[in-house]
């Protein structure tokens, strides 16, 4: 198994002003960067970078690629993951895409993993034009061709149903080739198995259990196997979980630093996909008026949703299975680990957070929880080889 941070750029307003202080974004940004520089040297293998747009408070990465390249020149062995690029053409133009994430490849040495997916919310897509009943269609549509004008010489250009090009050679090209590991951003079954039959890696973003993972993992490789027209020129087979983690010595440190964070992340999630009034909401306020200055105890009475949308919402706004001692987060990881999971993903940077218990959330997990799955990674590499032998298509998976 191996290790990213997920991050979003939370920048909440404060309780006592309409608006953000002066320097509230420059502080994150600066703090995440010097997070990355961190996790670098510890030995985390992946840093995802999502594509948010008017989304206040919950997320300010609304140019992942600007923030990538930053990172870049500030890290050495990491990768560095869009996760997501929003591809419907509306939002991202395809060969504007494919020009950003050659570039960020080249001036990266070849350390990036191009994500995509439809955005997910009605303030961002619909503040781009783009219809819901669209966007699905419209994401496979630029998807595919943007992986071919990073390939192709010339690119012929393309009479589509959501966009249109006259021939042109896109340049430049990748450094990795023939490009750059594909995935596709999976909340929900469905989508984890649209990327299997498509060759893309699957981005889960839906706090899976290990059990749920373990059964994602059988289906997946199933069909991926038997994939016949991947999207790209490669395949990328590989499925990564997410949740929400915060370190400390005792389970109860590592509460009280870390779940007031991840029941904002499943408030904004929530909030974000209703009614919103731009530039008038106070996301903050509205999450204090829920759960106190203090947050509420992490018992819970509620019965999960069946829905899999209000699920992900629901589970979001827990402590999981990585908010604890480093014995703790070791257990649980062992369960993903047996389900054959590739990456665990980690949301750290959420709310108010401090910089200073995320750096040394970083080092515990670094020095005390990831070395046994390093050493053991041998072993999923070995179980990765015989669930893909007898592949035809190229392989360009990181894992």
């Amino acid at each position: 198994m191996k290790f990213g941070i997920q991050y979003q750029l939370n920048v909440v307003r404060p309780l006592d002003s309409e608006d953000w202080d002066p320097g509230d974004e420059h502080k994150r940004f600066k703090e995440a960067l010097e997070q990355i520089e961190f996790a670098d040297k510890l030995g985390f293998d992946y840093i995802f970078e999502t594509e948010h747009h008017f989304l206040e408070e919950y997320s300010a990465s609304s140019a992942p690629e600007v923030f990538l390249a930053a990172a870049s020149q500030r890290t050495k062995n990491v990768r560095l993951v869009h996760g997501i690029v929003q591809m419907p053409p509306k939002q991202n133009h395809p060969a504007r895409v494919a020009e950003r994430i050659a570039t960020l490849d080249l001036v990266s040495d070849g350390r990036v993993e191009f994500g995509t997916g439809e955005g997910a919310t009605v303030t961002e897509i619909g503040g781009f034009g783009t219809k819901r009943e669209d966007k699905k269609a419209a994401w496979e549509e630029a998807t595919r061709e943007c992986l071919r004008m990073m390939t192709e010489t010339p690119y012929p250009g393309f009479e589509g149903e959501h966009f249109s090009m006259p021939e042109r050679n896109i340049v430049p090209k990748p450094l990795q080739k023939p490009h750059p590991p594909v995935w596709v951003a999976a909340s929900r079954l469905e989508t984890v198995m649209v990327g299997a039959r498509l060759g893309m890696g699957a981005m889960g973003v839906g706090f899976e259990t290990p059990e749920e993972a373990q059964e994602r993992v059988s289906r997946y490789y199933e069909l991926i196997r038997n994939c016949r027209f991947p999207i790209g020129k490669a395949i990328n087979p590989a499925l990564a979980a997410g949740g929400n983690m915060m370190m400390a010595r005792t389970n109860e440190e590592a509460m009280n630093r870390g779940l007031r964070g991840a029941q904002f992340f499943g408030f904004a999630l929530g909030f974000t996909n209703g009614e919103v009034h731009h530039g008038r909401d106070h996301l903050n306020r509205e999450f204090v008026k829920r759960f106190g200055l203090e947050g509420k105890s992490n018992v819970v009475t509620e019965t999960e949703p069946d829905d899999e949308t209000q699920r992900t919402l629901f589970r979001a706004g827990r402590r999981g299975n990585f908010i604890g001692s480093p014995e703790f987060v070791r257990e649980n990881l062992r369960k993903y680990e047996d389900a054959h999971i590739d990456i665990m993903n980690f949301y750290i940077q959420v709310h108010e957070r401090t910089h200073e218990h995320i750096m040394e959330t970083l080092e515990l997990f670094a020095k005390e929880v990831m070395p046994e799955f390093q050493e053991r990674h041998h072993l999923h590499q070995k179980w990765r080889e015989q669930q893909l032998d007898g592949v035809k298509h190229e392989v360009n998976a990181s894992i």
